[in-house]
């Protein structure tokens, strides 16, 4: 039996390259006790995969060059030496951009495929999801009469963070890059305010939305959209950093809030969300939000490409925008 696997053959400069990438199929070796063999069905496309591309050490070490892509995946188990995963089960894990994987078990979980969809596991169900369930109530902390903002709202973390906002009584205003996007935040998401922000002025419609400022920014974006929400904090605001799509092509210059000195005026707070943090509560937080799309109050978009081939041009579409909902890539 062959493995497929998508590797890292370079470290990119500025955007991704199809050129960073390699692929190779080698011989899977036999188990040892304790392991057990995943044919990998769907790979979570996150933004955070170029962050790992580069060298270094921040949260989680870089990836090694020559090695296999990091990506948090799902699939069955078809071959068990270990008791603890019995051929048949689901799981989702780290496993990376392979058609097949071997674990031991660490960091793995199963997953009940009957109840919900796999690639949900991948998303709003798993680290995505996750990062939207704790960077909104633990971080940014929300009560019943907020105004929060969320940038990059139509994807799964931004929706996901806009729903469970509604859930705790905010109005939630987002912003996303085409008219489209808008309308489903409106209409499938029950955002109440969307502002399409390469035809809008965004500083203006902040104004509009949110007269007496924002008590809530969850950020996905940085550079400069940052800075229009940090000019339109209320008092009491609680500015939480996801990520900053925007600058993850040139880290080394990136470009830091310039107004900064709001988060004084506001007497608020700006704090990050690395969900690793909250690992072992992620199975009670997963069980909430099934709870919530089984209610019909959060609603589920994914894009999904198929095959390993089409890895580098999936991946891409992270940074271009083009991607709508969730993006899964297939195996």
């Amino acid at each position: 039996m062959t493995n497929t696997i998508v590797t890292l053959e370079s470290r990119p400069t500025g955007a991704i390259q199809e050129s960073n990438f390699g692929m190779k199929t080698e011989e899977i070796r036999e188990l040892n006790d304790g392991e057990f063999l995943v044919a990998i069905e769907a790979l979570s496309m996150d933004p955070a995969i170029r962050g790992w591309m580069n060298a270094g050490t921040t949260y989680i070490k870089g990836i090694e060059l020559g090695t296999v892509m990091r990506s948090f995946s799902a699939g069955k188990v078809i071959q068990s030496k270990n008791d603890a995963f019995k051929v048949g089960d689901y799981v989702e894990g780290m496993l990376g951009a392979q058609s097949h994987a071997i674990s031991d078990g660490s960091g793995m979980r199963i997953i009940d495929v009957s109840k919900s969809k796999l690639t949900h596991h991948l998303g709003v169900l798993g680290m995505p999801g996750m990062t939207a369930y704790f960077g909104l109530l633990r971080r940014g902390e929300p009560k019943a009469g907020d105004v929060i903002y969320i940038s990059a709202a139509s994807g799964v973390v931004g929706s996901t963070v806009g729903q469970i906002a509604k859930i705790k009584g905010c109005t939630v205003i987002g912003s996303a890059g085409s008219d489209a996007k808008c309308k489903f935040l409106i209409d499938e998401c029950g955002f109440d305010y969307t502002i399409n922000y390469k035809t809008e002025n965004l500083d203006a419609k902040l104004k509009e939305y949110a007269p007496n400022g924002i008590h809530i920014f969850y950020d996905n974006v940085g550079g400069d959209t940052l800075n229009t929400a940090l000019a339109n904090l209320a008092q009491g605001a609680r500015v939480v950093i996801c990520g900053a799509i925007s600058q993850y092509n040139d880290m080394a210059n990136i470009q830091g809030p310039a107004n900064y000195m709001k988060i004084v005026t506001a007497r608020g707070y700006m704090t990050g969300i690395i969900v690793f943090d909250f690992v072992k509560e992620w199975p009670a937080a997963a069980n909430e939000i099934a709870g919530w799309i089984a209610d019909g109050k959060i609603n589920v978009k994914e894009h999904i490409v198929e095959s390993l081939e089409n890895y580098f041009s999936t991946l891409q579409m992270l940074y271009t925008g083009e991607n709508f909902g969730k993006l899964i890539l297939t195996v």
